[in-house]
Formats: structure tokens, sequence, C-alpha cells
């Protein structure tokens, strides 16, 4: 991420989205069950929001230094921080009981990463798991800050077969501002 973006990604501003509307939004209807993973916590923002949600939350981060901030920031906590790769996760097969992976898909540097992130999330949820996240769609502003910076667009009127052919069923997604919702079922 730029400097830009890591420094929105931490405002109070971002913290009160993602709380307020982020989330609520995209695990409307969606059960996690107790051993949760979320992937691309970035900064922890949506990390503080789950961990009050779930008794257990393992994060998965790529970026050394924002997966050592947050490990630094949430000691002894329900919350697990692992720095890897989503795309080739340390896990077991149905090692969790929901996943979440709110605004990074974008991040993921191809289109064929992004479903090898998708079927690894599948390989780790148990059967019956919820996979809920969302992302951006474009905008003027969305461009703007990632300039310099990794965005492949993840294109929402073809994610819902993407997830299927991950191995979800059920996917659905829905458009809202900015962003689009997702949600599918192991």
């Amino acid at each position: 991420m730029n400097r830009f973006h890591r420094w929105y990604c931490r405002t109070g501003a971002w913290r009160r989205t993602v709380r307020e509307r982020l989330l609520p939004w995209v695990l409307a209807g969606v059960e996690l069950g107790d051993d949760v993973l979320e992937v691309g916590p970035g900064p922890g923002l949506t990390t503080d929001v789950l961990r009050a949600r779930v008794p257990h939350l393992t994060s998965i981060e790529i970026d050394p230094a924002l997966a050592r901030t947050l490990r630094d920031r949430l000691p002894g906590g329900n919350v697990t921080v692992v720095e890897g790769d989503a795309t080739a996760m340390p896990f077991g097969d149905a090692a969790f009981t929901g996943a979440v992976a709110c605004t990074m898909l974008h991040h993921v540097p191809s289109a064929a990463l992004q479903d090898r992130l998708l079927a690894e999330v599948h390989r780790v949820l148990r059967p019956g798991a919820w996979f809920a996240g969302s992302d951006s769609t474009p905008s003027l502003l969305f461009r703007a800050a990632h300039v310099f910076d990794t965005m492949v667009l993840v294109p929402p009127d073809s994610f819902a077969e993407r997830l299927r052919r991950a191995g979800f069923h059920d996917a659905r997604v829905e458009h809202g501002p900015g962003a689009f919702r997702f949600q599918a079922r192991r």
C-alpha cells in the first residue's frame, strides 16, 4: 500500500465506516462460528470489530510490518496474527468455522492469485462455513488512493461465479455505494 493508503486505513473516519457500516453490511445474516479466519487485516481496524464478535480470530497478513504491528498491539487476547500468504496458507484443511476478507482482494496482484486465495479459503473452512467480505468498486478517489500501489480490480458481476469455481455454494454478491459485498458457503 502507498503512504496515503496506509494513512487513510488508520483514520478515525475509516474506523467508523468499518464499525458502523461496512462490517454490519458484510456480516448481515452470516454466522461465523467460534474460530474465524480474517484474510488481509492490514492495520487491524476490521480485526478490532471482529475480535469483539467471535471467541477466537486468526488474522493472516502478508506484509511483515503490518503483521508485526498488529501482533504487538493485540498480545494475549483472542487474536492470533500470522504473517503469511493467503494464497498458500499454513493452516490445515477445515480448520475454521468462518472467514472474512474486507477491502483487500484488490491488493492481490493478479486475478489468478485472487482465485488461488479463494480456493485456499475454501480449503481451510469447515463444511457449511461462511466466507463473507467486500471490496471496492472503481471511483476517482479509489484510483487516486492506489497510485503506485497494487490495484487489481475485482469485477463484482463475475465474482459469484469465481466463488463457485473455488468450490463455494450459495454465492451471492450485492452492490453498494462504492463497494460490493459477497457471502458464500463452503
